[in-house]
């Protein structure tokens, strides 16, 4: 079965703010260059959550893992995100659609946070 990751990131107005987001995509395609990862936005960016689906799909994607690039599970993660997995789901039934939690929810994130947050205070890290 041929997996493939979507990092599915909020979106801006201002084209540099995806910039961090595009760095992270290109580690990880760097160190699981046999798996699709592509990048996609809820507003105001494309490509969109179901533009980059249907291309994996096309792809030859079965599985899709949809990882949101959110720092926690706010109101687009609870209420709107679930209904495009399902609308997803329905439209290609004969693909597995796996949506993640938010990434920043995650510990080793939260604690990545923190040592920025300490570094950049000039706080040495215990």
């Amino acid at each position: 079965m041929k997996t493939a990751l979507i990092l599915f990131a909020h979106g801006a107005r201002d084209p540099e703010w995806a910039n961090p987001m595009r760095r992270v995509q290109a580690v990880v395609r760097q160190r699981v260059a046999d798996m699709p990862v592509e990048l996609a936005f809820l507003e105001f960016m494309t490509p969109t959550l179901t533009d980059c689906a249907t291309a994996l799909v096309e792809g030859g994607a079965r599985k899709v893992v949809v990882m949101p690039m959110f720092i926690a599970r706010g109101g687009h993660l609870k209420n709107e995100v679930p209904v495009m997995i399902e609308s997803l789901r329905s439209t290609y039934p004969e693909v597995e659609f796996l949506l993640g939690g938010a990434i920043g929810e995650n510990e080793i994130v939260v604690q990545a946070m923190a040592d920025a947050a300490l570094k950049s205070a000039g706080t040495e890290l215990a």
